[in-house]
């Protein structure tokens, strides 16, 4: 293997603070991501590199900067970018400890970014909040109050606030005078924990409705930290608004944009931005899935503005590009374009369409490189292999997926951790690969070829297959050849956590304004 170019902390500083295009891409896997990582890293774990990396870095000369701890991971990435079509790839200089080594700041969490301008945001503007006992006695009081949980319906789904209305963060400006048409109405605003209350509260703030607005404080965080019950599997959700409603909504919500100084741009505009080879463009449909499934602009990816806002590493992992966004009524769009131009992007609003260029229908198809073709069974053959016992079945869906229903017999792996994997796995003839859909089992095939020199082959269709064909199933951790390091796991989801983590985790949100202070690159601002 090649050496590998490197870059340094100083030199990564001085372009975040230039507002450069620049990737910084931690190639582990999330649960050690989450422990320590720079404020701008994005997370692409090399298990998954080739299936995400053309959509999170769309320019293939952007410069990308890749990094672990020590693991090794690193110089696997680099090369593995270069044959992905990447010019401009280096390997960080010492790693995680040599940014650490440097004075860099270390940020533990997901989606960090946005956690720390929520909080930024609260500081600053002292968003209004009532602590979850305020809001149990006005519930108990029978109040004029709605409560809108600002999160994805299935986050909702598993636990919310009893009577709560599944109103996704974008949509909440939209959607708020239909849902509490008395300007006397409060409107309470939750999410699991700070930032997504925070951020839609203030949106509806900055929107000036007329109603008295306040986020639940620490949402279902400091629901259950108060003592108090949840609500499992409610299904409320927002209805369809009037036409004044959403013309109201839209002059709302553009004078927000233009008070963040949010740019507009034409279709001409557009295809201009695009053409351009040195500039990262994305653009994003800001809508429901349903909508945009049911018709969107061609090109553009489905990414509701709520979990943009709330993601926007996740989603555009090149610091420094532009965005575009889209909607068909000027509301979403404006109000996410608002938060992520304080966030420090450079985006802009997609005006003057009309319906017929939503002409592209289904589901967003990400770019992808070339697929390997391993050599594919069926179902009835690898149930009559496995029955022989000559065979190992590799199963690389999430460790989520793999404990709530797997394939008898399978053992649940991490790509990039296959030696450690095969140390444990029993001796085999022959090796059969799967996961949800065998997209990523494909790539994990060519790796196991070359480690065993035995014959590799892929479940045709995967796992959903050999489900939709009605074959037996097993669920939990029956088969864990490594641990379980692919997710990292959020103290304010499920409902099990331990109150020292959950209590733990706001403490650490209240720390993050310090935090982005000692950073010094985040570029925030707060209208």
């Amino acid at each position: 293997m090649s050496t590998a170019t490197t870059r340094s902390y100083a030199e990564l500083r001085q372009h975040l603070l230039a507002r450069h295009e620049l990737a910084l891409i931690d190639v582990r896997e999330e649960a050690p991501f989450a422990l320590e990582h720079p404020l701008f890293a994005a997370n692409i774990p090399l298990s998954k590199l080739e299936i995400e990396i053309y959509p999170r870095v769309p320019r293939r000369d952007t410069p990308v900067t890749v990094y672990d701890d020590g693991e090794g991971l690193a110089a696997i990435a680099a090369e593995r970018l270069r044959a992905l079509g990447y010019n401009d790839v280096a390997v960080l200089e010492g790693g995680l400890a040599g940014w650490r080594e440097a004075g860099g700041e270390l940020f533990r969490d997901v989606n960090v970014p946005s956690k720390a301008f929520g909080e930024l945001v609260e500081s600053l503007r002292h968003t209004p909040s009532l602590a979850a006992e305020e809001v149990q006695q006005l519930l108990d009081d029978k109040a004029d109050v709605v409560v809108l949980d600002a999160r994805r319906f299935d986050e909702y789904q598993t636990m919310s606030i009893p009577g709560g209305i599944s109103v996704p963060g974008a949509e909440l400006v939209l959607r708020v005078a239909e849902l509490a048409p008395d300007p006397a109405t409060r409107v309470i605003v939750n999410c699991a924990g700070r930032t997504r209350s925070i951020i839609g509260t203030q949106s509806l703030v900055n929107a000036g409705i007329p109603n008295p607005v306040s986020a639940l404080r620490n949402g279902t965080i400091g629901w259950t930290l108060a003592g108090q019950s949840l609500a499992h599997g409610q299904a409320q959700r927002f209805a369809e608004v009037s036409d004044s409603t959403r013309e109201n909504a839209a002059q709302r919500a553009r004078a927000v944009a233009d008070k963040a100084d949010v740019a507009r741009i034409s279709k001409e505009g557009l295809l201009a931005w695009q053409a351009e080879t040195a500039r990262t463009t994305y653009l994003f449909d800001v809508r429901t899935p349903e909508e945009y499934a049911s018709g969107h602009l061609p090109g553009s990816r489905s990414t509701p503005g709520g979990q943009l806002v709330q993601e926007t590493d996740h989603n555009a992992s090149v610091r420094g590009a532009r965005i575009v966004l889209v909607d068909d009524d000027g509301v979403r769009a404006n109000m996410s374009a608002s938060w992520l131009a304080q966030m420090g992007w450079q985006v802009a609003v997609l005006d003057g369409l009309g319906v017929d260029d939503f002409s592209e229908t289904g589901d967003w198809q990400p770019a992808l490189p070339e697929l390997p073709q391993p050599p594919a069974i069926q179902g009835e053959q690898l149930q009559q292999w496995l029955a022989a016992g000559d065979t190992v079945l590799l199963d690389f869906t999430t460790s989520a997926n793999y404990v709530q229903r797997h394939i008898p017999g399978a053992h649940w792996a991490i790509r990039a951790q296959l030696a450690q994997a095969l140390e444990k796995l029993p001796v085999a003839e022959r090796y059969v690969v799967t996961c949800g859909s065998s997209l990523l089992a494909r790539f994990a095939a060519v790796d196991l070829e070359a480690l065993t020199r035995k014959p590799v082959f892929l479940l045709e269709g995967g796992t959903g297959r050999w489900i939709a064909e009605g074959r037996a199933l097993e669920q939990g951790e029956t088969h864990l050849a490594v641990p379980r390091s692919d997710r990292y796991r959020r103290p304010y989801e499920g409902t099990d956590n331990p109150r020292e983590a959950m209590q733990g985790y706001l403490d650490w949100e209240f720390g993050l304004v310090a935090q982005l202070a000692r950073d010094g690159t985040h570029g925030f601002f707060v209208i």
